[in-house]
């Protein structure tokens, strides 16, 4: 198997890349982002790259430079998707390490993008595999969702923030990302403040400490399909605890492959 990684410019791949994000979010022929969207951004030199494998498109990546001083420059990081299959395991790092590439090549040292803080392989891979850290979580960010994942929820997202250059990035993308451990943090004093119950319930303890663990559901899609009530109460009540923490000063550092998120109460 050959992987190869390039950007984008010519409106046929731009029209097959739009296509492929049609295919990902369950709805062909209607794109999360149209090929003459993408056209303008490549042609402003901002980042669409696409995946090969064995030179078939199969995956692809997305972002645009923003940044109002006196804020600091940095990439949005806006859509990845890639086809699922054994062959594509590991393709969404090695986009992430294509583009982070790409911004210290043209001295761009931040990336931020949302992303749906109920979904477990999502938090795990953002802040641990990647490296990055979230401070702000944003309600309702895109309005009521309509695409085949996601349709008929509300759009929370967390905001993650990747230093490019930070050691964690670099650990990260070296492959050796420093992971948590629960017993080690537990040791350590810290405290669940979300956890899921014994009927698949969130159970807030409205604990305090200085590392704070919430837990969230092993599906999130599954279970938005099987039981809508119980889905939405998980969006609820990770949207109090997240807001309430972060509000008393807390930032997600990092999150476990068994579904925990990691929050330390920062320094003033």
């Amino acid at each position: 198997m050959s992987l190869s990684i390039r950007e984008l410019v010519e409106i046929d791949d731009l029209r097959e890349l739009a296509e492929l994000f049609a295919r990902v979010w369950g709805r062909p022929g209607e794109p999360p982002i149209n090929s003459d969207i993408l056209k303008a951004l490549a042609y402003a030199g901002n980042y669409v790259s696409g995946a090969f494998v064995d030179d078939v498109l199969t995956g692809g990546l997305v972002g645009w430079f923003g940044g109002v001083p006196p804020h600091e420059l940095h990439l949005h990081s806006h859509i990845l998707g890639v086809l699922s299959g054994s062959e594509t395991h590991g393709l969404g790092f090695e986009l992430k390490q294509h583009q982070r590439r790409w911004c210290l090549a043209r001295d761009v040292k931040a990336m931020e993008w949302t992303t749906d803080p109920l979904v477990r392989r999502n938090a795990y891979f953002n802040l641990t595999k990647l490296g990055a850290h979230a401070g702000v979580y944003l309600v309702n960010f895109y309005g009521e969702m309509t695409d085949g994942i996601n349709a008929g929820e509300e759009s929370d997202r967390l905001l993650i923030r990747w230093r490019l250059d930070s050691p964690s990035a670099e650990a990260a993308a070296a492959g050796h990302p420093p992971e948590p451990g629960l017993d080690e943090l537990r040791r350590d004093g810290a405290v669940d403040a979300l956890s899921v119950g014994d009927a698949g319930e969130p159970v807030a303890s409205g604990a305090s400490g200085r590392v704070l663990l919430c837990q969230v559901p092993d599906d999130i899609v599954a279970l938005r399909r099987t039981d809508p009530s119980l889905a939405r109460s998980w969006r609820i009540a990770l949207r109090s605890t997240f807001i309430g923490a972060m509000a008393a000063g807390y930032a997600v550092i990092g999150a476990t492959r068994s579904g925990w998120y990691v929050l330390e109460r920062q320094a003033d």
